[in-house]
């Protein structure tokens, strides 16, 4: 611990005396500056600045100290910079005086700072480790109710404190799921490490949201069917894919023409969930459809070709290594949009895949249609391509490839979505 100079230790202590602080509180207020000024000279923070002084009660809060303590603490260390000012503020009067300070450093503002810069940063920081644009969205909206519920903070001044805070408010207050509480742990983990350049460190005591086991929706072959028959093109392609290749909708709609190997019934997925490429089987029974989509295609890529078309939009840097990718028929999407969209940074026109709320809304009218009695949604149908080959002996490690899961724990929660049979030997 750093111990005071006497001349430090004197003169603040003579100071006191002339702001008529009560003689039982110039023990402690020597104390508080004593803690205070070794903060200071430990993390090389400079003593006369107020900055300092918010640094030191971010401290205090971590140690958990109760408003009453800060209060006093940030009382004694105003009056130090008091001393400090006055000792640097001429006087016309005898040395024998005092005389108050001619202005007297109070703390600034610490609320209502702009975190834009920290923004910026954290985009810098997502596309660097090329991370999904939904990854960032989400980031994003976790890290401003952060901010929110800071009330603007200054960035630097955060701390693990403010974020146990932030997570028992929303499990306490807003009653949000467990999943979603992970989500915002994990954004303001990534904003702490990569734009703050802080260790974000071990944090006790959070209310967590009980996280209970998902069991997945799975239709029957039968329910499909009637989904099948309440949807209508280039929606109803879409689903079959979806369910008899087990793939996620934006990969889906990420196809493009060169994904596709009909002759030997395989369909490439390149930068699936985390950046993963894997290849499954194309189902026998849409290989017709498949090549009419085809053709689809290629009608509409020759109308484009005699228009004022820039081609298909391309993924990272690709375009400028190969200008002339984007007009190729083989880098066309499978699923086309049916209008071009303008690009405002450079004018061009250029055409993207569907829309993914369009997919999502033509199957939320045909389960209604349907009359099913079950809540679909886009991934049910992946949901049911698994669970329906677990139905048919498929091993579990098969599954797990074709789904394109890290870890096959993931894979056997497909183990509780089909009807459990138990075999036993025959007795001798």
């Amino acid at each position: 611990m750093l111990v005071l100079s006497e001349n430090i230790r004197s003169a603040y202590v003579h100071f006191l005396s002339t702001r008529e602080i009560p003689k039982n509180l110039v023990s402690r207020f020597e104390k508080w500056l004593r803690f205070y000024l070794d903060f200071c000279h430990k993390y090389q923070h400079p003593s006369e600045n107020v900055h300092s002084l918010e640094l030191f009660l971010v401290k205090l809060a971590e140690k958990r100290q109760p408003e009453q303590v800060k209060n006093e603490a940030t009382k004694a260390v105003q009056l130090y910079y008091e001393l400090v000012t006055f000792r640097r503020t001429p006087t016309k009067h005898d040395n024998s005086q005092i005389s108050p300070p001619q202005q007297s450093l109070q703390p600034e503002k610490n609320t209502g700072k702009s975190w834009e810069a920290e923004y910026e940063e954290l985009v810098n920081a997502i596309r660097i480790r090329h991370y999904s644009p939904k990854t960032l969205r989400s980031y994003r909206k976790y890290i401003r109710d952060f901010q929110s519920y800071t009330k603007s903070l200054s960035p630097q001044m955060v701390s693990p404190v403010h974020v146990k805070d932030f997570l028992t408010f929303l499990t306490v207050e807003k009653n949000v799921s467990a999943s979603t509480q992970n989500l915002a742990f994990n954004s303001l983990l990534f904003f702490f490490r990569h734009v703050l350049k802080k260790e974000f460190g071990h944090i006790d005591g959070v209310v967590r949201a009980k996280k209970k086991p998902y069991i997945p929706v799975v239709l029957s072959r039968k329910e499909i069917d009637q989904v099948f028959a309440a949807i209508d093109e280039p929606y109803l392609l879409i689903v079959k894919l979806l369910y008899g290749c087990g793939l996620r909708l934006s990969e889906c709609l990420m196809l493009r023409v060169n994904c596709l190997n009909i002759d030997d019934e395989i369909l490439t997925v390149h930068d699936g969930k985390g950046k993963k490429d894997r290849t499954v089987p194309i189902p026998q029974t849409l290989k017709k459809d498949l090549s009419k989509q085809l053709q689809s295609v290629r009608e509409l890529h020759s109308k484009d070709m005699g228009k004022d078309y820039d081609g298909a939009f391309m993924f990272d840097a690709f375009e400028k290594k190969s200008k002339n990718a984007a007009r190729e028929f083989i880098w066309q999407w499978l699923f086309p949009a049916r209008q071009l969209t303008k690009v405002k940074a450079t004018g061009k026109m250029k055409r993207s895949h569907l829309h993914i709320t369009h997919v999502q809304k033509a199957i939320r009218r045909a389960a209604a249609q349907a009359y099913l009695t079950k809540r679909v949604t886009a991934h049910t149908f992946r949901h049911s391509f698994a669970s329906h080959l677990l139905q048919n002996n498929y091993d579990i490690r098969t599954i797990q490839e074709l789904l394109g899961h890290s870890d096959v724990r993931t894979t056997m929660i497909y183990t509780h979505t089909v009807k459990s049979v138990t075999l036993k030997e025959a007795k001798s």
